[in-house]
Parts: C-alpha cells; sequence; structure tokens
C-alpha cells in the first residue's frame, strides 16, 4: 500500500529515482514553482499571482476562509450535477446515472453547458460537479446514483465531457469527491454522521462560513449503524489507487475542472482533507491540477496538517492570525504556500473570466434561467433508457385497446415534486411514489415532475386507448365488504389487483430502488415490488416492468417469468421522467441506453468483500477487480451484463476489425512527457485507431453503442478485459457505418508501482469489439 508523505519528505521522482536534490511534494505543488505546465490556464495564473501580490496578509485570509477582498467578491458555490441545488426556476435533468446510461458524449457536454449556464444565470462561480466517485465500488452504494458508474474509463469520460460543458458555460466545475468516498456509513463518524456535499465555496446557497456544518439539515447515519469517534480509513494499494480511482480524475482535471472537493474518510490512516500524498503528490503534481482544494463540509479538521497537505479553501475557525500568520513566523507554514492557496481560488475566477457576473440569486428569487433545457433534458432522460427484455414484440406499445398500469412508483408522491434533502435512518429503501432523483446533495430542484401516471392519461386521452391503474405495490385479492364484482360487460372494476388486471392487453408495473447521500443501501431488490410483478405476470400475459433505480437492482425473482415480455430499466431521469419512459414505451423514441453496471442473478453474485462495512479500516483488497472485472475474474454469469442494452431495431457487427497503431508514439515504455495539467503530457498522445463496421438490419432507424474491449498482456496483471473505448452511432435501415476509436497511451498504460510510472507493458494487447462486455462480435491482437 502506499504511505501518506509527512510534510517536507523529500520527493520521490516520477521516474522512480530518488534524489535528495528534489524538493518536497509540498514545494511542488506550489502553482509558482513551475512543476507543471499550466497551458491554457498560464495566463490565469499570471493575473491570480498579480493581484495576489498586491494583496495583504489579512486580505489574503479573508480569501481563503470564503470572503472577498479588493474588488474580488467571496466565490458563491453549489451542489448538484442535476441543477443548482435547492433553486426555483431550474431544470432538473437526469441524474448522473441516467446520464451515464445513454454513452452519449455530446449529450453530457451539452447537459454540462446548459447546466453551466443555469448556475452562471444564478450567480454561482462554483458547482461542485461532476461527481466523480463514489465509483460504485460498492452495489450496496447509497450515492452511486449521482455518479457515472464503477467503470474508471467511462466515468472519466463522461465526468469529463460535464465539465467540460460547465466551463464553457463560463462558471468553474468542481469535481468530488477526492478521492475513495465510497460509502456513506461512518464516513465522518460519529463528529457528524454523513454531513453535506456542499462543503466550499459559499455552501449551499452562497454561505460564506466553510469547512464547518452545512446551513442545510445534516445526514443521519443508519440508526443499525454502530459508528466510531472517526470516520472509517480506506486502504488501498497503489497500483488499484492510480488505475481505478485516480484515473477518472485524470480525465475530469485535463477537461477544465477549477475546484475539488475532498473527501471526509480516511485514506491509509489520514483525513482525505490533510492528506499531503493524495493532495499534493497525486493531485497536484501527478495530475498537474492548478485549481484549488475545498472540503465537504466538517472535513476539515486541523489548521496546519491541511493546509500544508493541500487543503486552500477552508475555515476560519482554523485559519487565522493565531494559526496560519503566526506559523509563517516559527517557519510552521510558510507565505508562498499562502499565496498560493490564494492563487489556486482566483484561477478559476480569471479561467472563466467572471469579473463581470450575475449577481447572486436568492432561492427564490424570480430569475428563471431554464431556456430550452427541458426539452433536452427529456431528451437525454429517454435516450438513458435500457431496454433489457422484450419478447413477443411486447414493445412499442403500439394498437392496443386496454392498457393497465400498476405500481406506486407510476404516480406522484403525495407531497412534491422534490423530497427532503435528507436520508435518515429508517428511510425505506423505494420511494413511496415516482422516483425521479436522488436523496441528498444531489436531489433536482424540480419545479414539476410529470410522473408515468400523467403521461399514461394523456396518451390515453391521445390515442384512444381505456387506460385502468392500481396505484399500489401490496396485492388485495378481495374487494371485501360483499361488493358485486364486474361481469366484464362495462366499465366497472373490481377493486383488486386481478380486477384491474382484467381485459388488458397490456400491464405495465412500475418499481423503484431509491438511496442518496446519508445512508447506504439496505437492499438489491424489494419483496413487495417483486411480489406485485409476479402476481400480475400470473394473471397477464404480456407484462412489461419498468424499473427505476440508484444502483444496481436484481430482476432475477421475475425476470425469466414467461409473461414478463418486456423490461424498461433506468436511472433517476428528472423533470420529464414520465414523458421520457412513455416516449420509449409507446415507440416515439427507440431505446439505445446501456447498463452501466452489472445485474447480478443473484445477491451472493456481487463480492462481498465490497458490502457496506462498519469497520474503523475497510480494505480494498479487490484492488481493480469491481463490477464487469470480477464477475470476469471469476467467471461468473450475471442477468445483464455491463454495456448490455436492446433495441427496436437489430445490429450486425463486422467479424473484422482494423488496428493501426502509431508505432514510433509506442516503442517508449514509460510516460516520459513534461507535467502538465491532466499529467504527463504524452499521456494524452493518440497511440493507435482501432475501426469496425456495423450495419442496421432492421426495419427503422436506431442508434448502438459499439464498445471497445482491450486484453493486456498477461505480466501487466490486469483485469480479464477493460473497456477503452465507446461510439454512439446513429445508423438508417439497411445501411452501414464504421465505429472508430482512438486509443491514447493512458488507455494502454498500467501504473508501475516500482518505478511510480505509467508503463506500456511489452506483448501482446487484444481488442475486441462488441455491443456489451459479455456480446463480443470482433477481436484483432496488436504486439507492442
Amino acid at each position: 500500500m502506499f504511505k501518506p508523505d509527512v510534510w517536507l519528505l523529500a520527493a520521490l521522482y516520477f521516474s522512480g529515482t530518488v534524489d535528495a536534490a528534489i524538493t518536497s511534494n509540498y514545494t511542488r505543488a506550489i502553482l509558482s514553482s513551475g512543476t507543471v505546465k499550466l497551458g491554457d490556464w498560464q495566463n490565469a495564473f499570471d493575473r491570480a499571482s498579480k493581484f495576489t501580490a498586491a494583496l495583504s496578509t489579512d486580505e489574503k485570509l479573508s480569501i481563503i476562509t470564503g470572503s472577498g477582498a479588493g474588488n474580488y467578491s467571496a466565490l458563491r458555490g453549489s451542489d448538484s450535477s442535476a441543477n443548482p441545488i435547492n433553486y426555483y426556476f431550474v431544470t432538473a435533468w437526469p441524474a448522473g446515472l441516467a446520464m451515464s446510461m445513454t454513452w452519449d458524449k455530446d449529450a453530457i457536454y451539452s447537459q454540462g453547458k446548459g447546466l453551466g449556464a443555469e448556475f452562471k444565470g444564478k450567480g454561482m462561480n462554483v458547482a461542485y460537479a461532476p461527481t466523480v466517485q463514489p465509483l460504485g465500488r460498492s452495489p450496496w452504494g447509497g450515492r452511486s446514483g449521482e455518479s457515472y458508474g464503477p467503470d474508471s474509463y467511462l466515468s472519466g469520460i463522461m465526468a469529463g465531457r460535464l465539465a467540460s460543458g460547465m466551463a464553457a458555460s463560463g462558471v468553474t466545475p468542481s469535481a468530488k469527491h477526492y478521492i475513495l468516498n465510497e460509502q456513506e456509513t461512518n464516513r465522518q463518524g460519529s463528529n457528524g454522521g454523513g454531513g453535506m456535499g456542499g462543503g466550499g465555496p459559499g455552501g449551499p446557497g452562497g454561505n460564506t462560513s466553510v469547512g464547518a456544518p452545512s446551513s442545510m439539515q445534516r445526514r443521519q447515519s443508519p440508526s443499525n449503524t454502530t459508528l466510531s469517534n472517526e470516520a472509517y480509513s480506506a486502504e488501498i494499494g497503489d497500483k488499484a489507487f492510480h488505475e481505478t480511482y485516480l484515473a477518472p480524475f485524470y480525465d475530469a482535471v485535463k477537461a477544465g475542472v477549477g475546484g475539488a472537493m475532498c473527501s471526509m474518510q480516511k485514506i491509509n490512516g489520514s483525513y482525505g482533507c490533510e492528506n499531503q500524498d493524495t493532495l499534493a503528490r497525486y493531485l497536484k503534481v501527478e495530475i498537474g491540477f492548478p485549481g484549488f482544494v475545498h472540503p465537504d463540509a466538517g472535513a476539515q479538521h486541523t489548521s496546519f496538517d491541511s493546509a500544508n497537505a493541500g487543503l486552500d479553501y477552508g475555515s476560519s475557525s482554523y485559519w487565522s492570525n493565531s494559526t496560519l500568520v503566526a506559523g509563517i513566523a516559527n517557519g510552521t507554514f510558510s507565505s508562498a504556500r499562502l499565496d498560493d492557496m490564494v492563487i489556486r481560488q482566483l484561477m478559476g475566477h480569471f479561467k472563466q473570466e467572471q469579473e463581470i457576473y450575475p449577481s447572486h440569486a436568492g432561492y427564490t428569487d424570480n430569475v428563471d434561467v431554464r431556456g430550452e433545457h427541458g426539452k433536452l433534458a427529456r431528451q437525454y432522460a429517454a435516450e438513458s433508457l435500457v431496454l433489457l427484455k422484450n419478447t413477443k414484440n411486447a414493445l412499442p406499445l403500439r394498437n392496443k385497446k386496454a392498457i393497465s398500469i400498476f405500481g406506486k412508483h407510476a404516480a406522484p408522491r403525495l407531497m412534491g415534486p422534490n423530497t427532503a434533502l435528507t436520508v435518515m435512518s429508517g428511510v425505506d429503501a423505494t420511494m413511496d411514489g415516482h422516483m425521479s432523483q436522488i436523496g441528498g446533495s444531489a436531489m433536482s430542484s424540480a419545479a414539476f415532475l410529470v410522473t408515468p401516471f400523467q403521461a399514461f392519461n394523456e396518451r390515453a386521452q391521445a390515442d384512444g386507448f381505456m387506460l385502468k391503474w392500481w396505484l399500489n405495490n401490496t396485492v388485495v385479492e378481495s374487494s371485501g365488504g360483499g361488493m358485486q364484482l364486474s361481469d366484464g360487460s362495462g366499465t366497472e372494476i373490481s377493486e383488486t389487483t386481478l380486477g384491474i388486471v382484467d381485459g388488458a392487453e397490456a400491464c405495465v408495473v412500475f418499481l423503484n430502488a431509491w438511496a442518496g447521500e446519508g445512508a447506504d443501501r439496505s437492499e438489491l431488490s424489494n419483496a413487495e415490488g417483486d411480489n406485485l410483478v409476479k402476481y400480475v405476470a400470473d394473471n397477464c400475459n404480456n407484462t412489461i416492468v419498468v424499473v427505476n433505480t440508484v444502483g444496481p437492482r436484481l430482476l432475477d425473482q421475475w425476470a425469466t417469468h414467461e409473461n414478463v415480455t418486456g423490461i424498461l430499466y433506468g436511472g433517476p431521469l428528472g423533470q420529464s421522467s414520465g414523458h421520457a419512459i412513455n416516449d420509449v414505451l409507446f415507440g416515439d423514441v427507440n431505446p439505445s441506453g446501456k447498463l452501466v453496471h452489472t445485474i447480478a442473478k443473484n445477491e451472493s453474485d456481487y463480492d462481498q468483500n465490497t458490502q457496506i462495512s462498519e469497520a474503523s479500516v475497510i480494505d480494498f483488497s479487490e484492488g481493480n477487480y469491481i463490477d464487469y472485472k470480477y464477475f470476469d475474474q471469476k467467471n461468473s454469469t450475471p442477468r445483464y451484463s455491463f454495456g448490455f442494452g436492446l433495441s427496436y431495431t437489430t445490429f450486425e457487427y463486422s467479424t473484422q476489425i482494423e488496428i493501426t497503431p502509431k508505432t514510433q508514439l509506442l516503442s517508449s515504455e514509460f510516460a516520459s512527457g513534461d507535467l502538465a495539467v491532466g499529467g504527463r503530457e504524452d499521456l494524452w498522445d493518440i497511440v493507435a485507431e482501432v475501426s469496425t463496421d456495423i450495419s442496421n438490419t432492421g426495419k427503422i432507424s436506431g442508434t448502438e453503442v459499439a464498445q471497445l474491449y482491450v486484453e493486456f498482456p498477461a505480466s501487466a496483471a490486469e483485469p480479464v478485459r477493460q473497456l477503452r473505448g465507446f461510439q454512439k452511432i446513429k445508423i438508417q435501415p439497411g445501411k452501414t457505418e464504421k465505429a472508430t476509436f482512438q486509443l491514447r497511451r493512458r488507455d494502454l498504460s498500467v501504473w508501475n508501482v516500482e518505478k511510480q510510472e505509467w508503463q506500456i507493458v511489452r506483448g501482446d494487447y487484444k481488442f475486441t469489439v462488441g455491443s456489451s462486455s459479455r456480446d463480443l462480435k470482433a477481436s484483432s491482437t496488436l504486439t507492442v
């Protein structure tokens, strides 16, 4: 395992050699040291440096503790990746999980651009997005719904594209949670429970107190959890740390994030916001992060340890004349580091040209920033839905005379449209009403919510079919009280579950699984909902199930039932959830989403080492083998594999793939480029291109997500295969299109622990193209 550095220890050269002449990570991480080439951040650095040089020490302290100085106003920041949290008149976009299930780089960039424009319109300088982690190490994790799935390559690409879009709108994106924040249980210990994800500049709504408990209600930990006084410590080896957990942050930094929210829990024994190894050495030097690090709420614990480790923005309770300024005088701290903290905060301000900026709006102020974003939110929600099963031509639902819908998830909650921010102990694992968002600091601020119940009524009115509904998860077999049952000759119905089934040509059952910041998941299935599906399917030979979930949701209780003819699966879809589901069910949109996590047959099929733990030390001993990589390692067959998703048309892949290597760029075994924003410059070189043809063999236009997987040489000690490319392609019926994947040096590199560098191992690389991690169509080998 890698061990935390002590302040001013001699740094280890990235070539793997130790040189006593080299200064510490602490010093090298200071932007003025010239360690990192700043590229298009250079102008912002020059301006920030000039501004900082004119400030007094008190003014510098004011800036790093959340206030302004001179003509610089305090930063305003807030969550989330779905919208500016708690605000009126904003768009409730699909959650991160749903956006990732589109596998559409252009869509998530467009969402980021719209999201950034809304933050800017509300006068927010910084948006706490994207949520890069929790990655989703554990299927029981409570916050997987707000990030982009457990594959580090997919997560990095999607998070990076969101960040690029936000930055293009003039807001500073801040990635969270850095790093290894993979469960809610005991992530801060008894000192605060789950805590807000809104720690940082201004906090939610622009409050200027940072590093202290948020003004919003704090999350409570599950009541069945015995908490220690301190947060758990995530223990992990250097190889897995780099290849699985650090890798997505490379993409986010390269894409332009100007902030990073450090996490609450410990990492190999040191708190995430005072860990010099993860902050100074890896984030600021190895990845070349030019922005500022700010704490999750309650995540700052010390004055000097946090400041010397790399925290740039914190609480005046810790940072003051009696601490930092006194530390400069006695050598415990340095004026260069103080300047660096100020400069890093100002970098995004100048990079995004925020000198002239909209006024900060209050939560309920009549500042409508939505524009035409609602159309995009509905479009992306529909494009994220995954068709898992479709037999007997069940879908799309066309030319039906009578349809019945079932389940609480079809209808609104008794109040709404938004959830409470808190996810407290005792909260059910399913939402009692339609689930369109996750809980906690990534919740939506919806001005309205279209439920499936509303959408089906609109469709019945337009198309003329008869609609019946059972808005309950409980099966009722007797109407009681001697009520006379209908003989089927009219519209009178038996007020039983079977009475709603009676006469239906299609029965659509709605289920959800819900969670969010503050508590982890207690179940991966739900007995009440599953019993409802089985009962309906036993009595209706055309039963379609719609599932919206915040993470892997088991389906095997009924997935193979002969009368379950269709399964539609999605994440939290935002404000137009019901319309998006309806668009796919009725064929207005041809489904094109793909799974971003593996759906197992049984709960025990998941790696039991990744279950939520109450231990004070959690060993990530599974290393790189999470989700599909674990299933491949164990040769375990899932119900639905990572990357799987059907369409209303059919696609045929060529049996040939073409590899075009750039031999000269592959000749160097170790990355050796200059350190720059995003890591060594040559890590981003395109070293090979892979292409293949895909044909639409059906009768309607469709969109396929072609996926490229790489098998590394055995000596690399890597998972069986890993995603290293994807392309979403629209293909007309009878036509053929080419899928092309460009591989960067980093895509073929592994982390060499001994040399402390990215390495392209010599040997055979097998490239395979397919429609999922288990549906592989053609392969070819490149020898390096």
